[in-house]
């Protein structure tokens, strides 16, 4: 046998201890996932969605601090199990942050948040005099 066939081999100790090691392992962990951002810019505003399952309105918490744009979330559920001589409990936490710089034509007071069928809708509507800069204009070249 080569030397790269006997390191995929599993050791027997791993073997031996694989459902002690499993079960302490789903105890102890924690998930911690990020999800991905759309990003749209449309004449009037950004929108930010989010896709977080799951969820409801309440884990979620949205805050600006001048140009930064903070949108958090935690959910953590218990469960116990009862069995004839012991009980389990198991433990799901989840947690997620995500940071965004907004640029300065961004109306902070009209900010808006929805939270519909899994996915999170973050609208930050753009102020008036950054609209009328975005009039579409075709140069000719002479």
């Amino acid at each position: 046998m080569s030397t790269k066939s006997l390191m995929r081999m599993p050791t027997l100790m791993n073997d031996f201890f694989r459902p002690w090691n499993e079960w302490f392992d789903d105890g102890l962990t924690r998930t911690l996932r990020v999800p991905a951002v759309n990003i749209c810019e449309e004449d009037a505003a950004y929108k930010l969605s989010f896709a977080v399952p799951g969820m409801k309105k309440s884990d979620f918490e949205i805050d600006v601090d001048g140009n930064q744009l903070t949108i958090s979330c935690s959910k953590e559920e218990k469960g116990a199990e009862k069995d004839t001589r012991y009980t389990r409990k198991e433990y799901s936490y989840e947690a997620f942050e995500r940071s965004f710089t907004m640029p300065d034509e961004i109306n902070r007071d009209r900010i808006d948040a929805s939270y519909e069928d899994g996915v999170l809708m973050v609208t930050l509507p753009k102020k008036e005099e950054a609209r009328r800069q975005q009039v579409a204009k075709h140069i000719a070249v002479k």
